[in-house]
């Protein structure tokens, strides 16, 4: 099986979930947010095919990582490709947690074909579409405040959704960093 990525995976990524984490850029995407981040990953036909088992083995030699985050583009355009690699994950490198973004939402997710079970694989989902007149620059890991944070495996496991509300709180940005609704660094 091969998936359509945007770019080669990338390491060490501290702004896609929690810790230090290899990001997998996926390719396609329909919602088409006005002022999406990442409009390049939303042709279906960019990118390029990669075979699931040569990214196994990049996953298998990844040094350094707390976790993997699956983005794009929506990966659950590609959610066989995403599930396969999400239950290799949790078979191979249990030290690895799982981050999903997908514009849809968790019930929508729910309703699809193999979406319970991709959800039952994944720990972190940061669902809904980018809203821009909801955009925050205080909201750790979503852009704007229509986005949840869920607990994906618990949320299965109890039948109802549950927030990671430790990372849904808004963090105050140092003023300092802070001009004209953009961020210095």
């Amino acid at each position: 099986m091969t998936i359509r990525l945007a770019a080669p995976l990338q390491s060490d990524s501290v702004v896609d979930g929690e810790g230090i984490r290899t990001v997998i850029w996926t390719q396609g995407c329909a919602h088409a947010c006005p002022f999406c981040h990442n409009p390049l990953t939303h042709d279906f036909k960019g990118g390029f095919e990669e075979d699931l088992d040569t990214l196994k083995k990049q996953i298998d030699s990844l040094e350094g990582q707390t976790g993997i985050t699956f983005s794009g583009g929506d990966p659950l355009y590609q959610i066989d490709a995403v599930l396969e690699l999400a239950k290799y994950i949790n078979k191979n490198r249990k030290d690895l947690n799982i981050w999903c973004y997908s514009g849809f939402t968790y019930e929508e997710i729910l309703k699809m074909p193999k979406g319970k079970e991709l959800l039952s694989n994944i720990d972190i989902l940061v669902d809904g579409l980018f809203e821009i007149d909801k955009r925050s620059l205080d909201l750790p890991f979503r852009g704007s405040s229509n986005q949840r944070i869920i607990q994906a495996k618990k949320s299965v496991a109890s039948n109802k959704i549950i927030l990671n509300e430790e990372l849904m709180k808004p963090k105050d940005i140092s003023p300092l960093y802070k001009k004209d609704d953009k961020i210095y660094i």
